[in-house]
């Protein structure tokens, strides 16, 4: 990016006076929820089994949860820490078949008393829960059950609880770097007329009165704000894709008026596997298939269940995130959701606060989508086209240990800073092998930056430590100032940390220059004036020429 000033002067200011404050003030029920407290570090979740029966009428749900846990190490308590956020309440605790009648709650937060005889291996907790849970009023951004009809009047309900968290509506251990190592079972409750679709392979589907009886099964890990019911006037078309491990099932659930708008829409989902399986190998989840469900909101990255709501439009509700163009050639939601099968839920935050990692790579995988379609360039120019919408105002990374997300920046700031981090290594090839050695290194696993970067610098062969301080850590981007003296063209970085010297290379790619914070002489190429210097675009920095 280039912006020409003309200026007297601009004096360099140490990045620590332009770095914005994170001061915010944490509850004790914030660190409850973002930290692995002494109440959890002790007991690791092997597998949920959850069942479900919303009433519509009164927006209330009622159900029970199973967890399957071991423990790693003894309690210091002989307590565990369950989350559930009110108005919603536990009803009854059993624990290894005995029940347990009386339990303690702190806010969103209840302590069990399981006592000092607890299993090395395959202790069951059971929690039965009922209640009126927060209801979602602008879904999926303000998260919560959704109670909807659609347009022909009939209910149609869901969940969206990512940031807001799984505990919103059932018992859990709500902790990002705890997943159920053996999955799920869900059970959905709903009325005769109507469908109950979850996460992964339909394993039975049986009356029970007035009522029908779903349950979806699970077998790899999960994220515990991925695990999902969707009620509604379902039907079920499906398809197959031969994908890098074999025949991939391909599942697909829309209301019943939308079938042939969707057969046509979802094709793309073919297309989208056959990108990201070459960027990032194989999908992560052939034993619980694909599948897309179309939901009373726009979307969410629900694992093996996709919930699809872009009105079956390419684009962004029919607009092009990029103004590029490229972004109207397809569809966001199929697009962007589906990389998050990849990189935030195979690959996964152990903390909120690190959710760029979701977020950018994911955000970057819309570019790689359009490479493979349209080219390297339309790649590029659509990365480059998002960055209009960076604000620049916060670091990338949260606060940890309090449920604390970074900025609405880690999505295309994040994109932008894996495309300056490609143009800086400036081999492909490698840079494939990069990503999907990820994917393949850390496997439905929880991760933390730190382990990330590690990895990027480690396979990369490059010092990504500034590189990262300054894009994740600081709310600025590097600016390159251009001047001219007498005949000499000298450059520098400002606005950077201290010692931050990525090299970048100049249109055309045949001039390298190798900045720091100090002035010096570009003595490459024949140039008349500093404003003919102009910087390969796809780095991410600002390019100042002062006169």
């Amino acid at each position: 990016m280039k912006k020409i000033l003309l200026l007297l002067g601009l004096l360099s200011l140490p990045l620590s006076a332009q770095v914005l404050s994170q001061k915010q003030e944490f509850t004790k029920q914030d660190t409850l929820r973002g930290t692995n407290t002494h109440y959890r570090d002790w007991w690791d979740v092997k597998h949920y089994k959850i069942s479900v029966e919303p009433d519509f009428k009164t927006k209330s749900i009622k159900g029970h949860t199973t967890i399957t846990f071991d423990a790693v190490k003894k309690s210091e308590t002989n307590e565990l820490q369950i989350d559930l956020q009110a108005p919603m309440q536990i009803t009854s605790v059993q624990f290894n078949g005995k029940k347990i009648k009386a339990w303690t709650t702190d806010g969103h937060v209840v302590f069990i008393p399981v006592g000092p005889k607890v299993k090395a291996q395959g202790n069951q907790l059971t929690l039965g829960f009922d209640g009126i849970p927060k209801e979602a009023k602008n879904p999926p951004w303000d998260g919560g059950w959704i109670f909807r009809k659609d347009e022909k009047g009939r209910e149609w309900m869901s969940v969206a609880c990512q940031g807001l968290g799984a505990s919103v509506w059932y018992p859990n251990k709500d902790y990002l770097g705890d997943e159920p190592d053996h999955g799920m079972e869900l059970e959905i409750i709903t009325p005769k007329d109507l469908v109950g679709v979850g996460n992964g392979r339909l394993i039975s589907q049986k009356p029970k009165g007035d009522k029908m009886i779903y349950t979806w099964k699970v077998t790899n890990p999960i994220n515990n704000y991925n695990i999902i019911p969707y009620i509604g006037k379902y039907v079920n078309f499906k398809d197959t894709y031969q994908g890098e491990k074999g025949a991939l099932d391909l599942d697909y659930y829309v209301l019943d008026y939308n079938v042939e708008k969707a057969k046509v829409q979802f094709e793309q989902a073919k297309s989208m596997l056959t990108s990201f399986e070459h960027w990032f190998g194989p999908y992560p989840f052939y034993e619980d298939s694909f599948k897309m469900i179309e939901s009373p909101h726009l979307g969410m990255e629900h694992q093996s269940g996709i919930a699809y709501g872009n009105r079956f439009e390419n684009g962004y509700l029919g607009n092009d995130l990029s103004n590029t163009g490229w972004g109207l050639k397809w569809d966001f939601i199929i697009i962007h959701e589906a990389g998050h099968e990849w990189f935030g839920n195979n690959i996964t935050n152990k903390d909120v606060a690190d959710m760029w990692i979701h977020e950018g790579f994911t955000s970057y995988s819309e570019s790689l989508y359009t490479e493979s379609l349209f080219g390297k360039q339309a790649g590029s120019d659509y990365v480059i086209g998002t960055r209009y919408s960076i604000a620049n105002e916060k670091p990338l990374i949260g606060i940890y240990g309090v449920n604390h997300e970074g900025p609405t920046d880690m999505y295309n700031k994040g994109a932008n800073m894996i495309h300056t981090f490609r143009t800086w290594l400036n081999d492909d090839v490698k840079f494939r092998e990069i990503l999907r050695g990820m994917n393949k290194t850390f496997y439905h696993q929880t991760v933390t930056t730190k382990q990330i970067e590690d990895y990027l610098a480690q396979q990369s062969g490059l010092d990504l430590k500034l590189f990262f301080d300054q894009y994740l850590r600081t709310p600025r981007i590097p600016l390159l100032e251009i001047k001219q003296e007498g005949k000499d063209i000298l450059y520098r970085y400002n606005y950077v940390v201290d010692g931050f010297n990525m090299p970048v290379r100049l249109v055309g790619d045949q001039i390298t220059l190798y900045p720091t914070q100090e002035w010096k002489v570009l003595k490459e190429g024949k140039f008349k004036s500093s404003f003919d210097v102009e910087v390969n675009p796809n780095y991410y920095i600002d390019t100042f020429v002062i006169k």
